[in-house]
């Protein structure tokens, strides 16, 4: 499911094995429970970083598992959607600097994880950020919404995100304001997050202040957090 590894006073998450990462509860779990020990564990000043093995970062929620003959269980939908609602909180909360070194393809809820990050940096040579929603006949919620407003650039950014369903590389995501900086492979992607941390790590800050600077420059999403209205649809294209 995921591995965390300390390198000095830096956290690495990863996602591991082959497969597509889909955002089930079982590795929701995992990866909440990799931020409990995460925040237990850290000092004064430390820093996290998110990555996955192999072709995918994550191909967002795992929806072959919450669908029934191609219909979505809203019950399966809403654990889905509580666990990772939690996750984006901790997130938010975590009193350290936080990384997503997205190391390939990135869909749809996997987006949403991965901009609860303070920096995003992504492969260059390959994957993509795709908001599928509008692909598949899904409702983007509106704290998915409230986050990209935040995250995501201009308005033209937002627009080429959830109404055009871009898929779009590194290059494009660093263009439109999404991203933070594109490397030239997986490797290089988590290094240059290893240095950004280390250079966060060196400025000494408190992180329980930071965390609560963090906290209300996104209190509107933290706002949202405390109800769902996820994935709403009727018959997803699976």
């Amino acid at each position: 499911m995921c591995s965390l590894e300390k390198r000095g006073n830096i956290f690495i998450l990863t996602l591991t094995g082959p497969g597509e990462h889909r955002l089930n509860p079982n590795l929701l779990d995992a990866i909440s429970a990799a931020l409990s020990q995460v925040r237990a564990d850290s000092s004064t000043s430390s820093a996290l970083i998110t990555t996955a093995e192999g072709k995918f970062f994550s191909n967002g929620y795992d929806l072959a598992w919450a669908s029934t003959s191609g219909v979505l269980s809203h019950d399966r939908a809403n654990i889905m959607s509580s666990k990772l609602r939690s996750i984006v909180a901790d997130l938010i909360s975590l009193p350290m600097p936080t990384i997503a070194a997205i190391s390939g393809h990135c869909s749809a809820a996997a987006v949403i994880f991965a901009l609860s990050h303070d920096y995003v940096l992504m492969r260059n040579d390959r994957g993509f950020i795709y908001m599928s929603e509008l692909d598949i006949g899904l409702r983007i919620p509106e704290w998915f919404v409230s986050l990209i407003q935040i995250k995501a650039g201009t308005p033209r950014s937002q627009r080429e995100l959830m109404l055009r369903a871009a898929k779009l590389t590194a290059q494009d995501a660093v263009k439109w304001g999404i991203v933070d900086s594109a490397h030239v492979s997986a490797d290089e992607t988590v290094m240059a997050a290893i240095r950004l941390g280390e250079n966060l790590i060196g400025r000494k800050w408190d992180g329980h202040v930071y965390a609560q600077i963090r906290m209300r420059m996104l209190a509107s999403v933290l706002e949202k957090l405390g109800y769902d209205e996820s994935v709403s649809l009727t018959r997803p294209r699976l």
